[in-house]
């Protein structure tokens, strides 16, 4: 009977000190530094994963030196469900515990991506095509179809995304990224167009979208941009042409090689604001905030005219005499050089 009794009491004894350190040592592990020395690591964590698979992975790449710890430590804080796909930067100094609230609070990388004022869809897409974060859903589809796919069917897709700069984790597609920058440039135009003056000549947001694109090619000054509203405005109202260069650059498309030409002054297209009154068709451009408020803003004045000093600013007038006499100091003199 003594012999069951010492038998027992070493059994006893043995567990709880099995169980002391197994506690000693998860309690280790827990606190302990994640194994990626002094640099910061990529991780991605797949779509789907489970806690088992995850962990298995996490001791097999060395980044954790116990799986089963991990398993338990995720368990008992009732986040082995919580985890969220993505790509992570893991840091130096981080522990299991620090490891598992990062992939628990979805704090996955961010990337950025730049809607520049002034480019075109064209030039938007192949930005898109270039960026190798994003997934690429787009490549394939025409213009009518991409626009479907954000959700923006019959909708032309120039101008109709707000320039900013958008921040998104690996794994995001174009069309994700469109269709957030589609819904911001919505919202803002609504918001600028409540604040309108109510006197505008434009009668639709979309419109005032058509002319800012306008305004936002032809100067990057900020003091000009409520100027030259102000002369297209003016134009619109008197029924003249707005005669604008952009515009005609834009409806000639790819035959346009950097040099605009008389002739293609006279070519007729939808958007030769020679030929035609009012406003091209769509917008030629992405607009800024500031390029739409001027188009709904327009200056106070008298002036018809401007022409480019070459300097990035423009010269103003009210008369085609005065306008001629700034065309001949500015462009026709520099011409014949």
């Amino acid at each position: 009977m003594k012999r069951i009794i010492y038998l027992f009491s070493a059994i006893c004894v043995f567990t709880v000190g099995v169980a002391a350190w197994l506690v000693y040592d998860y309690t280790a592990f827990t606190g302990s530094s994640l194994g990626i020395g002094m640099h910061s690591v990529k991780y991605i964590v797949p779509v789907g994963s489970s806690m088992t698979s995850l962990s298995k992975r996490l001791e097999d790449d060395g980044i954790i030196s116990n799986r089963h710890y991990f398993g338990i430590m995720a368990r008992f804080d009732g986040t082995a469900n919580q985890i969220k796909a993505g790509e992570y930067d893991i840091l130096p100094g981080m522990n299991p515990r620090d490891l598992m609230q990062l992939f628990v609070k979805g704090k996955v990388k961010q990337y950025s991506l730049t809607i520049v004022e002034g480019r075109t869809f064209k030039q938007l897409l192949a930005d898109l095509h270039n960026n190798d974060i994003l997934q690429h859903d787009l490549p394939e589809l025409t213009n009518q179809q991409i626009m479907e796919k954000i959700g923006a069917k019959g909708q032309h897709p120039e101008g109709m995304f707000y320039p900013d700069t958008y921040y998104f984790p690996r794994g995001t597609s174009e069309s994700q990224f469109l269709k957030r920058a589609y819904w911001v440039m919505q919202n803002k135009l609504a918001k600028l167009w409540d604040q309108r003056e109510k006197s505008s000549v434009l009668k639709t947001p979309y419109e005032a979208l058509i002319l800012a694109s306008i305004i936002e090619k032809e100067t990057a000054v900020a003091a000009e941009r409520q100027k030259i509203a102000g002369v297209f405005i003016r134009r619109l109202k008197k029924g003249m042409r707005l005669q604008t260069d952009p515009t005609v650059i834009y409806g000639m498309g790819d035959s346009y090689n950097g040099d605009i030409r008389f002739r293609d002054l006279k070519r007729d297209t939808p958007y030769n604001t020679y030929t035609r009154k009012g406003l091209p068709p769509t917008p030629i451009a992405m607009a800024g905030e500031a390029a739409i408020y001027a188009a709904l803003h327009p200056a106070k004045g008298n002036e018809l005219y401007f022409v480019a000093r070459n300097d990035g600013t423009h010269v103003f007038s009210d008369t085609l005499k005065k306008h001629n006499r700034a065309v001949d100091k500015y462009q026709r003199k520099r011409n014949r050089k």
